[in-house]
């Protein structure tokens, strides 16, 4: 196996979290880059095995991502935050700031490549008028912007594309749990019907470890799992896999600052979050068939395998009140 030096941002978030041992096991040199590194200390400390160089830093201001980059080949980009940041500024202007500065300073290091993760947009011709996808919510379109951001500076980079990840720490999926728990009955809105390929956990950090040495180079991989179903069905299989019945009302309508509003008190959740994901459901979000399991060497699993799993991984550190 081919030993890369690394450096993996958002090493503590969600997916970084998954990565990072799986790149130690595979002998890979990795740096974490975060901003609290005491806590990914902390975290990392009872783990056996290979242990990664933790470094302080934050992409957003720009601190420490000289010194992280220095004698890199490859960087993952996972940082990403909905939050409202300081002095009222907008989770748009954050990922856009922090992607310019990673941006500036990968290309002065010298790095090979990038590997980010962004999310599936709604596909547009290039002949319009309009700078990215006009149908794209805040949201969708912010991660757009990232990607073009990083691979004009790094064009050797990959971007994954990817929908509703499947994982017990998986915002979004724990926010359809917790409103299948609470909720006696299930509003559906108009977006129900839309349809989209979420994708398990396990077969993303498959994806993205493989991204480490594959020989691909300066493409755009859309991801997800075997399984095509509306966001209606997707509700409706977590619940009879949770082993709880809800019957489902459907309103016909979006409504969707005061339905992420509501949403977001029920699962007790942070409404900067969950209304511009709720945005985004404006049509069916599918990746093109572009192979890209198959390309990177990754068999799927199943849309019932990676809820069952991601059941089981959150039960072992928090009950569900419905199981």
């Amino acid at each position: 196996m081919l030993r890369v030096e690394i450096l993996l941002t958002g090493a503590s978030g969600f997916v970084g979290s998954l990565l990072l041992p799986r790149l130690l096991e595979q002998g890979h040199a990795v740096t974490a880059l975060t901003r609290d590194p005491e806590r990914l200390a902390a975290t990392l400390a009872g783990a056996g095995g290979p242990q990664p160089r933790i470094l302080g830093g934050d992409a957003v201001s720009g601190a420490g991502l000289r010194e992280a980059l220095d004698g890199i080949e490859l960087a993952f980009y996972l940082i990403h935050s909905m939050e409202r940041g300081s002095g009222g500024v907008s989770f748009v202007e954050r990922e856009r700031d922090a992607a310019g500065n990673f941006a500036e300073a990968a290309a002065r290091s010298g790095l090979r490549r990038i590997v980010y993760l962004g999310g599936l947009v709604p596909h547009w011709s290039p002949s319009g008028a309009s700078k990215g996808p006009p149908r794209a919510s805040r949201h969708l379109a912010s991660r757009h912007a990232v990607e073009e951001i990083l691979m004009q500076a790094i064009p050797d980079s990959l971007a994954l594309r990817a929908s509703i990840v499947i994982g017990a720490r998986s915002r979004s999926f724990r926010l359809l749990v917790r409103l299948l728990e609470r909720m006696p009955v299930i509003a559906l809105p108009a977006w129900e019907r839309f349809r989209t390929q979420p994708i398990d956990e396990r077969d993303l950090t498959a994806m993205l470890l493989a991204c480490a040495t594959s020989r691909l180079s300066g493409e755009v991989l859309e991801i997800g799992g075997p399984d095509v179903l509306t966001y209606g069905e997707i509700l409706a299989r977590i619940a009879e896999l949770m082993l709880i019945g809800r019957p489902a009302l459907r309103i016909g309508v979006n409504m969707t600052g005061l339905a992420g509003r509501l949403a977001a008190a029920i699962a007790t959740e942070d409404p900067e979050l969950v209304v511009p994901l709720m945005e985004g459901l404006q049509g069916d979000l599918l990746p093109r068939a572009d192979h890209a399991a198959e390309r990177l060497g990754v068999r799927l699993h199943s849309f019932n395998a990676a809820v069952e799993h991601a059941l089981a991984e959150w039960e072992l550190t928090e009950p569900l009140a419905a199981r």
